[in-house]
């Protein structure tokens, strides 16, 4: 059995051949234009003020000392001046360090716990303890009357806001007309109207050993008494309904006259409604 390595002169044993290690390819720390960066550029300046570390956003020396109570979980009523006044202080530096401009108040603050603290040092007689009051009640209502606004401010914020929690909507109107059609008195209507009230007149209705005469023409003059021009009358209201059914037919063919003539109108505001009647508005000729 020959070794196939013996028969290529050319290449070497398997034991001599280079062994390849995979290696990772160094990353670009920047891609620009779509392009891989590996160097930085020598003429790349980066300013001071280029990287800012945001702390803890303060409204003012009460809310910073009321952050630092908090924090630690403090009683408010008797807060250790001590350590207080040196995180406080030490804030301050920090705030001097990165450059960050300091308002007045922080400093008056700071200048007012190093007061308190000296006063809370310095040795007192017993009729001084009695008489003076602890040097810390005036900073600690001022920061409990603060405590108090703050919590209300945060739930006044908490509520829902118009723009920020709660949108307001709006739709417009499609522009459309709608023209409502008057219905037109169908003969129908009217003998309904009438079996109605032939109905409620046979209620009042009595024998006459005497008949009477009844004329259309009166009964027409009294029908245009009883409506007008200017407003409309029921129907039913036109019909004595004690004189029974004479009297209501008698009524009845009045109306039909004056309608004959175009002396009334009748109206119905929409199918199976009351039917009124009106009288025509006397034309008024103008002569030049």
């Amino acid at each position: 059995m020959t070794d196939p390595a013996s028969d290529n002169p050319e290449q070497p044993p398997l034991e001599e051949q280079p062994v390849t290690v995979p290696q990772q390819e160094e990353m670009p720390f920047a891609i620009v234009a779509g392009e891989p960066q590996y160097t930085l550029p020598k003429d790349l300046y980066i300013p001071p003020e280029a990287l800012e570390v945001f702390l803890d956003a303060f409204e003012g020396p009460l809310d910073l000392l009321l952050y630092l109570i908090k924090r630690q979980n403090l009683d408010i009523l008797d807060v250790p001046i001590a350590e207080i006044t040196a995180q406080y202080v030490e804030y301050v530096d920090l705030m001097r360090e990165l450059n960050l401009e300091l308002a007045a108040d922080y400093l008056v603050m700071a200048a007012m716990l190093a007061e308190i603290k000296s006063r809370m040092l310095l040795p007192r007689s017993s009729e001084d303890e009695d008489n003076e009051e602890d040097p810390r009640a005036e900073l600690i209502r001022r920061l409990q009357e603060y405590e108090r606004y703050k919590q209300a401010a945060e739930d006044i914020d908490a509520l829902p806001r118009l723009g920020r929690d709660v949108y307001q909507t709006s739709a417009a109107f499609p522009d459309r007309k709608i023209e409502r059609i008057e219905p037109d008195v169908d003969l129908k209507e009217l003998l309904s109207a009438l079996k109605e009230v032939l109905h409620r007149a046979d209620m009042f209705s009595s024998h006459h050993v005497q008949r009477e005469a009844l004329s259309l023409r009166e009964r027409m003059s009294i029908v245009l008494e009883k409506i007008s021009s200017d407003g409309f009358t029921p129907f039913t209201e036109l019909f004595t309904f004690e004189e029974g059914r004479d009297g209501v037919v008698v009524t009845f063919m009045a109306i039909l006259e004056l309608l004959k003539q175009s002396m009334v109108e009748m109206v119905q505001a929409e199918a199976f409604a009351p039917i009124h009647v009106k009288a025509h508005a006397p034309s008024v000729e103008t002569t030049e």
